[in-house]
């Protein structure tokens, strides 16, 4: 073959090369990989999103994070967005799992302040302050609540709740037993003691998942030593040794020894234990606002149950430096945008879009507290939901969860130690010195 023939044929196989590339669109933005342009035309965008809620067990929210979903992709035909959904448990072991090879989806939940730090400072998640000072979130977030997402300067996440933790109540089971909603301490072990005595279990609790036993220690460690104290316990700044606080954690067992909580309790996951609560076997149930829908707008749960649940304060403790509005919460859970997402763009136009979806119907559709502003003249609110977003609206302070808070060593200790004092495995004292010295170490 000569050399004419052999460069000619080089040409015609460039050319042909050049041509099936170009079919691909620029870039070749095909399957996740790079950015294209927003909007229906374009190359086919895949969008990973891994969340929280499963239709199970929060159906509202499911039902809810579908709807965006599905508007997003009918205004972007070239965008397919797929989901992973894991209960909470198994969604924090798997991020940790995502992370350590970085591959974390293009979009996801996380956790404020202590919780998220490591993957910011690991390069893990990217900055979304130009989504804040956009048109559509600008000025729409609730004070406070973009600051827990921060980490020098910056916002790694945007939360879409806000959150504080009612006890719950059945009002069908405090009326059955002539029982009065607590104000003081005092009265609260009072119901405690007659509803156990008549072999009804007086809380329901799953403490598996020790967050949940958590929520109880830091009320007690607010309403005793002023939630000053707790907070600086929390950030390093004081110490879990205060008095106050040791009481608190004495408190716990005390509470235990009493038959305060349903059986075994320690063993339950937080679903398991709830279940206690929605059946109707337990008579109060400490949790987060985000339980909401299933005391308000879940159409599975019985009208009946729902009809029978009501809220109170955590009561005062006599001659404790806390205040009766003084609250354990703050911002829920944000969506994050991992670092290295190959459709980065996209995924932060979809998070600005479900943030926004989010605040308008998360309130009448799924009866949750949006971390952005809330105009409750609008629609038909549940009675339970108005007075829940009232009490938040009027909080003296809120202090926000001790395991979110913490650095990601000090808060495994932390959340330990609370498995340990409600079974009894340590001391009040014991359990003050591990915080001490886990907090001190500062990681």
């Amino acid at each position: 073959m000569s050399k004419n023939k052999v460069f000619a044929g080089f040409i015609v196989m460039l050319a042909l090369m050049l041509v099936l590339s170009g079919c691909g669109g620029a870039g070749g933005n095909t399957g996740s990989g790079g950015d294209s342009q927003a909007g229906g035309g374009g190359d086919k965008i895949t969008l990973n999103m891994m969340h929280l809620w499963p239709a199970g067990s929060s159906a509202q929210q499911n039902k809810l994070v579908n709807q965006i979903i599905e508007q997003y992709q009918k205004d972007h035909p070239n965008v397919i967005i797929k989901q992973e959904v894991l209960e909470n448990e198994q969604y924090k072991n798997k991020l940790k799992v995502l992370s350590a090879s970085n591959e974390l989806p293009d979009i996801g939940i996380t956790w404020a302040a202590g919780f998220m730090e490591p993957y910011v400072k690991g390069g893990l998640f990217t900055p979304l302050d130009d989504l804040l000072n956009g048109e559509q979130l600008k000025d729409k977030f609730v004070a406070g609540t973009t600051e827990a997402y921060a980490v020098d300067g910056k916002t790694y996440a945007l939360p879409i709740e806000l959150n504080i933790s009612p006890i719950y109540y059945n009002k069908a089971i405090f009326e059955k037993y002539n029982l009065q909603v607590p104000t003081t301490y005092d009265e609260f072990k009072q119901v405690v003691q007659t509803l156990a005595s008549n072999g009804v279990a007086p809380i329901a609790l799953g403490n598996k998942d020790r967050w949940t036993g958590s929520l109880w220690y830091m009320y007690l460690a607010d309403r005793i030593a002023g939630n000053e104290a707790l907070a600086k316990a929390i950030d390093g700044t004081g110490s879990f040794e205060d008095p106050g606080l040791v009481q608190a954690a004495a408190e716990i067992q005390s509470l235990v020894d009493m038959n305060a909580f349903n059986k075994g309790f320690n063993g339950l996951s937080n679903d398991e234990g709830k279940s206690e609560f929605m059946n109707g076997k337990a008579a109060m149930y400490l949790m987060g606002t985000w339980e909401l829908p299933n005391f308000t707008t879940n159409p599975d749960i019985p009208q009946e149950f729902k009809d029978s649940v009501g809220f109170f304060k955590f009561p005062t403790v006599n001659g404790g430096k806390g205040n009766i509005n003084s609250w354990v919460g703050g911002p829920g859970v944000g969506l994050f945008v991992a670092e290295n997402s190959k459709v980065k763009e996209e995924a932060k136009r979809f998070v600005e879009y479900f943030v926004a979806k989010w605040g308008e119907q998360s309130v009448t559709d799924a009866g949750v507290i949006p971390a952005t502003k809330v105009d409750t003249s609008k629609g038909n609110l549940p009675t339970l939901y108005v007075e829940l977003l009232n009490e938040l609206n009027n909080a003296s302070s809120i202090t926000l969860f001790a395991d979110v808070k913490m650095k990601p060593n000090a808060a495994q200790v932390h959340l330990n130690m609370i498995q340990a004092l409600f079974g009894k495995a340590t001391t009040p004292e014991q359990f003050a010195a591990e915080h001490k010295q886990a907090v001190e170490k500062g990681n």
